[in-house]
């Protein structure tokens, strides 16, 4: 199929075309039915015939159908009501995003204190207590008591073998790794540079200025550049367009700045 020129493969489409009408022409019953249906089937596995569709369906989207002009002016002047009802609605929920913000960075400050201190334990400033480090399985995290040796003796001729690491090595480039919204974004050649990552902190826009919210992402001292915290600043907005005000769903990023 690869090898297959655009000549080829438009005759090989058109022939497809013509494939089905000669089905409907020739055939009728279930039969003819079935063997159009496998017919589609394959020619909507065709990208070239899945990429003119979907072009297609970029060119209709936003264009009149004509329903509305065809009504009766009384029932238009109700839709009109109705469209006057729906921006209203946007407005309202334009306002409740801007509480949603606002609840956000309300809580972002109670999570702080949880966030510094994991920070601590990442990167070895702070040893967790026995208490705080005891962790109580659930039923399917149980295992055999001698499952629970064989790991601890495994355990202990690790810890005998290597230096005592400090802290969590390497913590946030595995979680990068094993996100799935950021693993594809982590290349090859960002793992060096991630490996020095310290820690990431969300810093929300304060009360009565726009909205935005900005990732500070602190480094420890690395060969790949000198700044400590590089950050990134996402600009937001929570209002319906006046020119499109159907179109509102909810805050949308207007833009972003990085910083040293």
């Amino acid at each position: 199929m690869a090898n297959i020129d655009n000549k080829e493969q438009a005759e090989l489409d058109q022939q497809d075309m013509e494939d089905v009408e000669e089905v409907e022409e020739e055939e009728t019953g279930e039969d003819a039915n079935c063997k159009a249906r496998q017919l589609t089937a394959q020619m909507m596995q065709n990208p070239q015939i899945l990429a003119a569709l979907q072009e297609r369906l970029d060119v209709l989207v936003g264009t009149p159908t004509g329903y509305i002009e065809s009504l009766p002016k009384v029932v238009k002047r109700r839709v009109n009501a109705l469209k006057n009802l729906q921006v209203k609605c946007a407005q309202i929920e334009a306002k409740f995003y801007e509480e949603v913000h606002a609840l956000e960075r309300k809580y972002a400050d109670l999570y702080q204190p949880l966030f510094d201190k994991r920070s601590q334990i990442i990167n070895a400033t702070y040893e967790p207590t026995e208490e705080e480090c005891e962790w109580k399985m659930d039923e399917e995290e149980e295992i055999s008591d001698e499952m629970k040796d064989k790991a601890k003796i495994e355990e202990e001729k690790k810890d005998d073998e290597k230096e005592d690491p400090k802290g969590i090595p390497e913590f946030w480039l595995t979680v990068f790794k094993n996100v799935d919204l950021l693993s594809d974004m982590v290349q090859e050649h960002d793992e060096p540079i991630l490996k020095h990552l310290k820690d990431i902190k969300v810093k929300f826009s304060d009360i009565g200025q726009p909205m935005s919210f900005t990732l500070e992402f602190h480094f420890e001292p690395n060969d790949f550049f000198t700044n400590e915290v590089l950050t990134k600043t996402y600009k937001m907005r929570s209002e319906p367009d006046e020119s499109d005000p159907f179109s509102f769903d909810g805050p949308e990023i207007m833009g972003c700045t990085g910083g040293i």
